[in-house]
């Protein structure tokens, strides 16, 4: 069974945010499912500091033993970091996709908006 921390925010594309302590901005990542789905992550494209991208573009990829699959921007914003640690270490999805295995910070254009993706229990139900 997938972990599911309650808390964060989720997407039916299978992404997260998790706040900061900065107001309105999210770290961004892949949930226990997906990273269990794709399998050993081998590769990871991100983007920029300073890109910006609206709800649903695709901010990078994910290359994996299964498969290669597109990361979808669960809304719109900047990104204010990226987590470069993934680039010798992408295996951090899979060993902690909520902790050190974080893709990019995003500062969203709109945090009150955030309450329209699920939560916890609208995702398990998703996923199970």
């Amino acid at each position: 069974m997938s972990e599911i921390p309650a808390g964060l925010y989720y997407t039916e594309e299978h992404e997260y945010l998790k706040s900061t302590d900065e107001p309105g901005v999210f770290l961004i990542g892949i949930t226990d499912y997906a990273q269990g789905e794709l399998g050993d992550v081998v590769f990871l494209e991100l983007p920029g500091v300073g890109e910006q991208f609206r709800k649903q573009d695709v901010f990078g990829t994910i290359e994996a033993v299964k498969a290669v699959s597109d990361l979808y921007a669960p809304m719109g914003g900047e990104v204010t970091g990226v987590n470069t640690t993934l680039d010798d270490n992408p295996e951090l999805v899979n060993a902690d996709p909520y902790g050190d295995g974080w893709m990019i910070r995003l500062k969203v254009d709109d945090p009150d908006s955030v309450t329209g993706l699920l939560d916890a229990e609208d995702y398990r139900a998703l996923v199970e």
